[in-house]
């Protein structure tokens, strides 16, 4: 019954677990086991959107289920194992922008939901519920940006890009010891232990990349927040909205437990019958 519902998220769901299953198989015969892992963990990732439908009973609209998906398989597959974050440079900004929106959504949604509850007999106004999606938005950004930086920490990875910078400015550069800020300009080469780096410029740790990346989360968030002001503004008709707000399911959605009531009822009739049989016997 929910695929039924949701034909067209199935179908880009089965599309895409063909395409992260081959590549799990290539990147096990190429003896690249950390690739396996994240295939296996973007296996499982894919199916936490049926997941959320099914078991917590949030109805994800289909574009909304859509976009969770290409953006879980662009994040993994392409990005990190097809390393589409080096050769595309413009790849991670725009999934951290996208990131931004879809925060926005479901950080909207959470209130949304809250606001047409049965229990609850306050009404929140739409200013109010479009500074909590932006909030709830720039608050997941925030703690992805302290994953990458543990994990670079730790792990010794590079989650945070670098960045090659051809000036820098620091306190620290002050011959007299002081809080004046130095300026070096036109920098070409940086050497390390009399080792050049090569690079033609500053190798800057990942600050640049951490703050471009909080820039256009910042961005999504605000685009999808006036896009929630509107629609709650105008009583929930805008229709570019609904296609990304979470919601309850109805109860006439709900498949799992109308797969329950029919079990039920299936299980009863049969007792039933036995009884009759029994009795005309």
């Amino acid at each position: 019954m929910e695929l039924r519902e949701h034909k067209s998220s199935f179908f880009v769901y089965f599309i895409l677990r063909l395409f992260v299953i081959a590549t799990m198989v290539l990147q096990l015969f190429r003896g690249n086991y950390e690739n396996v892992f994240l295939c296996i963990l973007t296996l499982v990732l894919l199916v936490v959107p049926s997941l959320i439908q099914v078991k917590i009973k949030i109805e994800l609209p289909t574009a909304l289920e859509i976009i969770m998906l290409l953006f879980i398989f662009s994040a993994e597959i392409l990005g990190e194992i097809n390393a589409f974050y080096i050769r595309i440079p413009a790849w991670d900004t725009v999934l951290h922008t996208l990131n931004g929106f879809l925060m926005a959504a479901i950080g909207f949604s959470l209130v949304d939901i809250l606001n047409r509850h049965e229990r609850f007999s306050f009404e929140l106004s739409p200013v109010f519920m479009a500074i909590v999606a932006f909030c709830f938005s720039m608050t997941i950004g925030v703690l992805w940006e302290f994953f990458e930086c543990g994990m670079d920490t730790f792990f010794h990875l590079d989650m945070q890009k670098d960045t090659i910078l051809h000036s820098i400015t620091s306190v620290m550069l002050d011959p007299n010891g002081g809080n004046v800020p130095i300026t070096i300009k036109g920098i070409q080469d940086v050497s390390v232990n009399g080792q050049s780096l090569g690079l033609g410029g500053y190798l800057d740790i990942g600050l640049y990349d951490t703050m471009k990346d909080l820039f256009v989360n910042f961005i999504g968030a605000v685009v999808f927040s006036v896009v929630g002001f509107f629609y709650v503004k105008s009583r929930g008709k805008g229709r570019f909205a609904k296609r990304f707000i979470p919601r309850l399911k109805n109860k006439d959605k709900d498949f799992l437990s109308i797969a329950a009531e029919n079990r039920d009822d299936a299980e009863h009739e049969g007792a039933s019958e036995e009884k009759e049989t029994e009795s005309g016997e």
